[in-house]
């Protein structure tokens, strides 16, 4: 069966990492854990090819992202970093086909002239018609997906309190909420921490997923390059014991929560695309890294591993400004007209909200506003830019 197939792939790509980056005896017997979660591409009835997976269920406070300059991950959980090491591996295989026009990608393509136009974008690259990009979660993803597993393993599934910095509970629906208000079902949620631990607005897998059925897997700075019409996940992958049927079916999918964006389309070919939920009985035995088939980075606290937060080495290939890096080798290895409307911004903050952005930030707000009600954004990540 394809989901079988599709655990089996990320799971053996874990399994062939060096040692280094395998979890350690944390006791007699007893190994560190953390969830993992991969990227899979399938074609026809081929084998599938595992192309990025990630490991990791930590995220910065609201407080730090501002000093992270773009440098720090601020939501190293296993699922969105998988997606980051996605983003930068296409973005590679992107360069691969703009410095050797004669390169033949198993993923990307050059799209035709007559392909790009305002409904259809005008982004040079395409993923491959006939490819399915699957993932694979060890651990249902946070979020109004994972509830119901939540509720099942408390003694007492009485909604936990939400206290202030002074310690005064908050009803607080101004907050978002992590795992506690049991009763609420189908919300918005950040991600759930310890009730000591420093206010986070990082909103949880679930729903960041839920977004991703419109927006595609591709991040802002991908979608400037590639066309996210064939950039949906096709199939999301748990162990049997990770998923509840109705749990996903009220997060995901038109029959729940995601049903006022059902049949939706907007410009630069963003449309609605649920991804489907299925299970295998395999485990993961344990795992926080990050891997593609060209990459392998260690991560601490959302920057590698050695390396103090305020090094400019400290920042992973999957940052945000590394990421911003290899976009500016695409651009100018293509001597592409994105290159004079980038320049007009001096920021990264500018850039993304620059009318190049216009059609991906109608798709976001719709789907915030009909589906995903009580979003409430993080800062927004700033470092300079530049062409040099």
């Amino acid at each position: 069966m394809d989901n079988d197939r599709i655990a089996t792939c990320v799971l053996e790509a874990f399994e062939a990492l060096p040692a280094k980056c395998k979890p350690v005896e944390a006791t007699a017997g007893i190994f560190q854990w953390v969830p993992l979660s991969g990227i899979a591409i399938m074609k026809g009835n081929n084998e599938a090819r595992c192309v990025a997976l990630g490991t990791g269920m930590k995220c910065l406070p609201a407080k730090d992202i501002s000093n992270a300059k773009g440098a720090i991950l601020h939501d190293f959980h296993a699922e969105i970093v998988a997606i980051r090491a996605f983003n930068h591996f296409l973005l590679q295989e992107s360069l691969k086909l703009a410095k050797a026009p004669s390169f033949n990608s198993p993923f990307l393509r050059r799209r035709l002239d007559q392909e790009l136009s305002a409904s259809n974008g005008f982004q040079p690259f395409s993923l491959h018609s006939d490819l399915k990009i699957c993932m694979f979660n060890s651990e249902a993803p946070c979020g109004d997906a994972s509830m119901e597993l939540v509720m099942e393993a408390q003694k007492d599934a009485t909604p936990w309190p939400v206290a202030d910095s002074n310690g005064n509970n908050l009803s607080a629906p101004a907050l978002l909420k992590g795992r506690g208000s049991f009763s609420e079902l189908g919300i918005v949620r950040r991600k759930p921490a310890r009730a000591d631990s420093p206010l986070t607005l990082s909103k949880s897998c679930s729903d960041k997923l839920a977004l991703k059925q419109c927006t595609s897997l591709l991040s802002s700075l991908t979608s400037l390059l590639i066309s996210p019409e064939h950039g949906y996940l096709d199939t999301l992958v748990l162990p049997r014991s990770q998923h509840n049927h109705t749990a996903c079916t009220r997060a995901f999918r038109p029959e729940g929560r995601m049903k006022s964006v059902f049949n939706c389309k907007w410009a630069s070919a963003y449309r609605f695309h649920p991804f489907s939920v299925q299970n295998t009985e395999q485990e993961f035995a344990y795992s926080r890294r990050m891997w593609h088939p060209n990459l392998l980075e260690r991560l601490i606290l959302g920057r590698l591993q050695g390396r103090k937060a305020q090094d400019p080495k400290a920042a992973s290939q999957i940052s945000n400004v590394r990421m911003w890096e290899l976009v500016r080798q695409l651009v100018i290895a293509l001597n592409s007209p994105l290159r004079l409307e980038i320049s007009r911004c001096k920021s990264y903050r500018q850039l993304k909200i620059s009318p190049l952005f216009d059609e991906r930030k109608q798709v976001k707000h719709d789907a915030r506003a009909e589906a995903l009600k009580g979003w409430v954004r993080n800062e927004d990540v700033d470092f300079d830019l530049s062409f040099k």
